[in-house]
């Protein structure tokens, strides 16, 4: 794809979804609100209102999954397959993109300031789960005057928000496209979130999430990011991106770095902590840890649904191993639910899914096209 495909100059939108006395009721109990969800929109909402789709990102994304800023080089998350002539075809299709609450990415988080005190919540934010994320969207959609969804996407927990919707409001969503995702996560895919957030609270610096008039748990931040960045490539990805490649010729013999993929995993911690929050990233991978749609959650007996589905696994992703999406597909064919399973090969792993263009394109525009022409 050429610049030609690119949504072009994009700016980020902000809506408060939900004011006193109308919070958002969360799975917790607790109410929330104000609520700001920040967001962008990509093409243009047709007279029916029927060509709507939302994008769901995953942990560490945000609204910004397509186009560019004014002054900035570097695209949204999914900027390759966003836009006219891509899988998400903006010529076509109206794209809506929101960051999720408890993110740090303009929605209301931890970070945000707290009504009440005038002060950022902190750890005194409440608990939110992936439904409490889909409630806040859904009110976004209604703001928007959007009341049926041609189609929800997303990949990794952007998986589970699209998973979410269907379970939640199958009546508003067409058709969906959970992309190497789960219908709940495993002790491994707990264990590796739970050891990343006590690489943060083990940081003198997180204060107990009371750390935003100090600065960022730098080092326990950056530490988290790199156990996550591992379980998002493959042997195979980084064999071939690093092998055991020195920095230099020769052993340091000392706690240096050596190897350029100690190297690279520094650099990814350090940018990290440069755009993303660490309480944000305690209460999201928290959230990802509840979800859980197994057992007939998904779709439970009496439940009236006909959406249809495309599932996409990749077969060296084992963050989010490709029986994980087989389970789902399972699940909806009892359902005798319309879905269709791919698996793509790939040596990118978990990655696949922000890397692997064409045969995601091929694949999407189908799909999409004989949904929306079905109508």
């Amino acid at each position: 794809m050429t610049s030609d495909n690119s949504v072009g100059t994009v700016s980020l939108q902000y809506m408060t979804v939900a004011e006193p006395p109308d919070e958002l009721v969360l799975d917790s109990g607790e109410k929330l609100g104000p609520v700001t969800l920040a967001y962008e929109t990509y093409g243009t909402l047709n007279k029916d209102r029927g060509n709507a789709i939302l994008i769901c990102h995953a942990l560490s994304g945000d609204a910004h999954a397509a186009g560019f800023y004014k002054g900035e080089k570097k695209g949204g998350w999914w900027d390759i397959m966003i836009g006219p002539g891509r899988a998400f075809d903006t010529s076509k299709y109206f794209v809506i993109c929101s960051n999720v609450i408890g993110g740090c990415k303009g929605s209301t988080g931890p970070a945000s300031v707290n009504p009440k005190t005038g002060k950022p919540y902190n750890l005194s934010f409440p608990m939110v789960t992936i439904a409490d994320m889909v409630k806040a969207q859904r009110l976004l959609l209604e703001r928007l005057g959007i009341d049926e969804l041609l189609c929800v996407s997303g990949g990794s927990m952007g998986g589970m928000l699209t998973l979410q919707w269907v379970a939640m409001y199958p009546e508003m969503v067409r058709s969906a496209i959970p992309i190497a995702t789960a219908l709940k996560h495993t002790p491994q895919q707990i264990a590796f979130n739970e050891v990343a957030r006590q690489a943060i609270m083990a940081d003198p610096d997180w204060r107990n999430g009371d750390y935003y008039e100090h600065g960022q748990p730098r080092r326990g931040l950056a530490v988290a990011r790199m156990i996550g960045h591992i379980t998002y490539m493959s042997d195979a990805s980084m064999e071939e991106k690093f092998s055991r490649r020195l920095k230099d010729k020769n052993y340091s013999f000392s706690f240096n770095t050596d190897f350029e993929v100690e190297g690279y995993l520094k650099y990814r911690g350090e940018s990290f902590v440069r755009r993303f929050d660490a309480n944000s990233f305690l209460y999201i991978t928290k959230a990802i840890d509840y979800f859980d749609l197994s057992e007939g959650r998904l779709f439970p007996k009496g439940t009236p649904a006909d959406t249809r589905f495309l599932l996409i696994a990749f077969k060296s992703d084992w963050l989010y191993p490709a029986y994980q999406s087989q389970d789902i597909v399972k699940q909806l064919k009892r359902r005798r639910l319309d879905a269709t399973y791919c698996e793509i090969y790939s040596t990118y792993g978990h990655d696949a899914f922000l890397l692997e263009q064409k045969e995601q394109t091929h694949l999407i525009k189908h799909f999409l096209h004989k949904t929306y022409r079905g109508k």
